[in-house]
């Protein structure tokens, strides 16, 4: 018998999640002039179209910060609930978008509207897993991001030629007001609002989460600014970067190779997806060993550090293609592998009072990671007609951020003493662990 919530909220915060993530991509496939009439319809260059894509992660930055704050003061299902609605509205604004004008407001307001569930729902996980369960806990959530992208490019596609781009568009921007009953009523804000938990259960918790922020409380009073604006924050905020660098840089550019070699769609499918496949596995044993060694900032630079050497590696061994092919899957799943040792570390040597706000500002500004990377990329290849070197400054990016990890505080000995307690304590029978 498993405990309930790993069934219960994690499978739909991962689908909840996999929605956005569906919104917020398939705009690569849309802007594709090979198998999408958008660019022409829009009267767009290439230049529009990065800025189109781009333009989302300007929006993605506005409400990170309010987003942890109202989760951590208020609740992290009602404000993700909100955020499910309008983003829904303006991924279908997206479809129904005649001007390029139009489009490209509208992936804004897509970004502002997606913009606080990330750390709304790192503040809702830290409320129901311990942190003995916690990398896991965000790894199972954090799998959508590779499973959107190996999963929904398949229907996008047959969308796209079904339908078109506009109806595409509208028929994925509708998803979240499909699932947002389910998450209403399937999902709590802590054990204690729970009913569907055994009270052994649910006392477990309250006890365990309990004495964890007790262990992270400092013995006198901060200020709140003190506590937010602390060297480990920017340390996070530089590493975050070098991340989405690297993950959305690779994401945009990784077709090229596979278009000139004259696959059929169904093998370009199936080259495509395989990284992102392999990026699954890689995370859920990333985070099970995370987990199992209390350990948080090795495994985060061990995964930086491999997809470097292997992003390198593969451009260098080009002319082999297969060889390369396999080095890129094994480069690809760094950036995702590394989120949940990654989002372990605030949740854990941060106060419970600052944790949403600090996911918020983490994430709003290493998220323009993901506008620097592919526009770094796409002017380094235009300059130096190639990948070998813009794939291999990513990889450099990333074998900077794996030494920029060592920086990252280690849980306190407070906490440790706590996790130690609490696994001699044990939790109820059944649980996964």
């Amino acid at each position: 018998m498993t405990q309930k919530r790993w069934l219960r909220i994690i499978p739909v915060a991962l689908i909840m999640y996999t929605i956005s993530y569906v919104d917020r991509t398939n705009i690569s496939l849309a802007l594709d002039p090979n198998i999408s009439s958008m660019m022409k319809d829009l009267f767009m260059d290439d230049k529009m179209k990065g800025q189109a894509a781009g333009i989302f992660f300007f929006g993605y930055v506005l409400l990170q910060i309010p987003g942890g704050y109202w989760a951590t003061r208020w609740s992290a299902r009602k404000i993700i609930s909100i955020f499910l609605i309008a983003w829904g509205i303006c991924a279908v604004g997206c479809g129904l978008a005649k001007t390029f004008w139009q489009f490209e407001t509208m992936r804004f307001f897509l970004g502002v509207a997606e913009s606080g569930v990330f750390p709304a729902t790192t503040v809702l996980l830290a409320n129901w897993f311990p942190r003995s369960e916690r990398a896991r806990a965000n790894a199972y959530w954090n799998l959508c991001q590779p499973l959107a992208v190996a999963a929904s490019a398949p229907f996008t596609g047959w969308l796209l030629g079904l339908y078109g781009w506009q109806q595409m568009i509208i028929i994925e921007g509708a998803l979240p007001f499909i699932w947002l009953p389910i998450w209403w009523f399937f999902i709590s804000d802590h054990p204690r609002n729970a009913k569907w938990i055994s009270a052994e259960e649910r006392n477990y918790l309250e006890t365990t989460l309990k004495r964890e922020v007790a262990a992270l409380e400092p013995p006198t009073a901060v200020p709140l600014l003190e506590r937010l604006l602390r060297p480990s924050v920017f340390v996070m905020i530089g590493i975050y970067f070098l991340h989405n660098c690297a993950a959305y840089g690779c994401m945009t550019f990784f077709t090229s190779g596979l278009k000139q070699r004259g696959f059929s769609a169904l093998q370009y499918g199936i080259l495509f997806a395989i990284p992102y496949a392999v990026t699954a596995v890689i995370m859920i044993l990333n985070s099970w060993h995370s987990d199992k060694t209390n350990e948080r900032r090795g495994h985060v630079a061990f995964v930086y550090t491999l997809s470097g050497t292997s992003l390198i590696a593969s451009v260098l061994l080009k002319d082999h293609f297969w060889l390369s092919y396999g080095l890129m899957c094994l480069a690809i799943p760094g950036p995702f592998a590394a989120m949940a040792p990654f989002w372990a570390i605030p949740s854990e040597t941060l106060p419970r009072n600052v944790l949403g706000l600090v996911v918020g500002l983490v994430n709003a500004f290493g998220n323009l990671g993901g506008f620097a990377g592919p526009y770094i990329v796409g002017w380094l290849k235009k300059e130096y007609g190639g990948l070998t070197i813009p794939f291999s400054a990513l990889g450099m990016g990333m074998l900077v951020a794996a030494g920029l990890s060592f920086l990252l505080p280690k849980v306190s000995k407070q906490l440790t003493a706590s996790v130690t307690a609490t696994t001699a304590d044990g939790p109820p029978t059944g649980s996964l662990r």
